[in-house]
């Protein structure tokens, strides 16, 4: 099994050894790699549609792996028992999903010893979420896809932390190590929000220009702030 760049990604974040929930699965193309390269113990392969489900569980007899990941339909956690695995795996949906998942599921949450989790959006708030509930993320990798960028985490049990705004928005762990598919990001951002900020410029009596063209600049401080950690 051949993984796209971003979820060969998640894929490197499991523990060797591991049990897995993969939530969404989708095609189940990652508890196919798991098993494939005796990466995980066990993997159940999880999605809330039956049509996705399917399409997994034709993926797995078609690798001759019928017998080693169980395919079940669920929202979320729901049907997972607390304790039964040790990590769940919840990417490529969006930050309120993600959030929603590690909430309704808390009883499962409790008992795991990894989350990894890639949202797709809003990962401030999945950072904020994890930081108020005393899950500590102590890994962080992002890569760049057809354009696009992903921010993924591996998160463990800790105490409630405290980031700066800069680290909720770019990730203290990516910060820190000088993720380099960080630093293209946020040269991207820097020059699109400059040139927004130019554009603005010009429009001297708008006032809602004038409202955008400071929260631009906020944002252009921030990332200004971001690139310091890789000067």
């Amino acid at each position: 099994m051949e993984l796209s760049k971003r979820l060969y990604a998640v894929a490197s974040l499991v523990t060797e050894g591991a049990s897995v929930a993969d939530i969404g699965t989708d095609h189940g193309y990652i508890p196919i790699y798991l098993m494939e390269h005796q990466i995980a113990s066990k993997v159940i392969a999880m999605d809330i549609n039956r049509g996705p489900l399917e399409r997994a569980r034709m993926h797995v007899i078609g690798h001759g792996l019928k017998g080693k990941i169980e395919t079940r339909l669920s929202d979320g956690l729901q049907a997972v028992a607390p304790g039964e695995v040790d990590t769940m795996i919840a990417a490529g949906m969006g930050g309120g999903l993600v959030i929603k998942i590690l909430e309704e599921g808390k009883k499962v949450v409790e008992c795991l010893d990894v989350c990894i989790l890639q949202p797709q959006s809003e990962i401030r708030k999945v950072r904020e979420y994890l930081a108020s509930h005393s899950l500590k993320i102590i890994k962080e990798d992002m890569v760049e896809e057809d354009g696009k960028f992903y921010p993924m985490m591996k998160v463990v049990h800790g105490v409630p932390e405290t980031y700066t705004e800069c680290e909720y928005l770019y990730g203290r762990c990516l910060l820190r190590n000088q993720h380099p598919v960080l630093k293209k990001y946020l040269q991207r951002e820097m020059a699109i929000k400059e040139s927004i900020f130019r554009q603005l410029d010009k429009r001297m009596n708008s006032e809602s220009a004038a409202q955008r063209k400071e929260e631009i600049r906020r944002e252009i401080i921030l990332i200004s702030e971001a690139l310091e950690y890789f000067a």
